[in-house]
C-alpha cells in the first residue's frame, strides 16, 4: 500500500513538474524565497497590533511558536526520520525534471515551506476571527508558495500535502494553547485585583 502511494506520488510529481514555462521559472523562484515575504509578514503583524493592542503580544508569541513547531517537526524530526530523498536528489529523475533553483537538503518529507505557510494561514484564520477581515485567503497564498516546491523539483506532492497538514494542525494547536494561557492569565490578574481591594 505504501509503495503504491509513493508510486502515485512520484507519477503526479513527474506530471506536474513537466508543466512549466521558461518565463515562469524566475517567478516561481521569487515566490518560493523567504526574504521577498518580509514586508508581507510585517503587514500581518501590523494588523495584529492594530487590532489587539497590548494583547497582541500573546498572538505574536503564538505566531513564533507556530513557525517553530511546524518547522522543527518537519525539518528536525520528519526529514531525518523518514529519509525520503528530494526528487532533485533522486538519481532516477536526473535529466528528467525541472530543477531551476538548486536542490537544498538531501531529504524532503515533509515540506517545511508548506508546514510554515499553512501553519501561518491556519493560525491567522483563528486569531482573526470576527475582529480582523477573513484570513481564509492566506490558504491560497500558502498553496501557491507550496506549489512552487513541486514546480522547482524539490518536493513531491505528498511532501507538500503532509507538510500542509502539519502546518494546519500546528496553527490550530498553538492558537488553542495561547487562548487558554491568555484566559488563565486574565483570570489570575482579575483575582489578584479583587483580593487587593
Amino acid at each position: 500500500m505504501i509503495d503504491s502511494i509513493a508510486h502515485w506520488d512520484e507519477q503526479l510529481f513527474l506530471f506536474l513538474n513537466q508543466i512549466h514555462a521558461s518565463w515562469l521559472d524566475p517567478v516561481m523562484l521569487l515566490i518560493t524565497g523567504k526574504y521577498i515575504w518580509i514586508p508581507f509578514y510585517i503587514f500581518l503583524l501590523f494588523l495584529l497590533i492594530r487590532e489587539y493592542k497590548k494583547d497582541s503580544i500573546w498572538y505574536i508569541l503564538g505566531l513564533i511558536l507556530v513557525i517553530l513547531l511546524a518547522d522543527q517537526f518537519t525539518s528536525g524530526f520528519m526529514k531525518p526520520f523518514f529519509e525520503r530523498l528530494r526528487p532533485c536528489h533522486d538519481p532516477r529523475w536526473q535529466g528528467m525534471i525541472l530543477n531551476y533553483s538548486g536542490c537544498g537538503g538531501l531529504y524532503g518529507f515533509a515540506s517545511s515551506h508548506a508546514a510554515n505557510t499553512f501553519g501561518l494561514a491556519a493560525y491567522f484564520q483563528k486569531v482573526g476571527g470576527k475582529k480582523i477581515p477573513n484570513f481564509s485567503w492566506l490558504f491560497l497564498w500558502a498553496a501557491i508558495v507550496s506549489y512552487t516546491r513541486i514546480y522547482l523539483g524539490v518536493h513531491y506532492p505528498g511532501d507538500v500535502l503532509v507538510g500542509a497538514l502539519v502546518g494546519i494542525l500546528s496553527g490550530w494547536l498553538i492558537y488553542w494553547l495561547i487562548s487558554n494561557l491568555k484566559a488563565i492569565w486574565v483570570a489570575h490578574k482579575s483575582k489578584n485585583r479583587i483580593s487587593n481591594l
